[in-house]
């Protein structure tokens, strides 16, 4: 019933398990002791919300050109992109503004009136709010003069 095992290599078994977990017992006590190291928070995404015209693609690429896109890293209130450092508060006050001038594909007309920026520190996220007003939007037609539409073609 018993398996027979040798008293040398029982010692031999009860030092390789003593070994590893003393291994294991040090790797997890000079983790736990070590300082944090701060490698900033990368910008994980941006979330649009309030939209109903202009598509999501033109916004998020409008405020990506803010410095708020995949790549770029938060250290507190830095924000490092892969080409230069600029405060978060400019980034994201940029950000508003380039949001605001999206426009709907094809034309010129910019319906955003507003747009809020959050970011979250924690986890990366870009939130933009806006808000799409169409009685502000002057939406007379400038490219084209539609005389012949409706009248004598001649």
């Amino acid at each position: 019933m018993f398996i027979k095992i040798r008293r040398d290599t029982l010692i031999i078994l009860l030092l390789a398990f003593i070994l590893i977990f003393c291994g294991r017992l040090i790797t997890y006590v000079a983790f736990a002791s070590s300082d944090e190291v701060n490698d900033g928070i990368a910008i994980s995404g941006i979330i649009i919300k309030g939209n109903d015209i202009v598509p999501v693609d033109t916004i998020r690429s409008n405020v990506m050109q803010s410095g708020l896109r995949d790549g770029s890293v938060i250290y507190g209130d830095i924000l490092k992109t892969s080409v230069r450092e600029v405060s978060l508060q400019d980034a994201i006050q940029t950000a508003q503004e380039f949001a605001t001038r999206s426009t709907v594909p094809g034309t010129s007309v910019e319906p955003i009136t507003a747009a809020d920026v959050q970011v979250d520190k924690n986890t990366g996220v870009v939130t933009v709010t806006v808000i799409e007003d169409f009685s502000s939007v002057d939406m007379n037609n400038k490219t084209s003069n539609n005389s012949s539409v409706g009248g004598e073609v001649g």
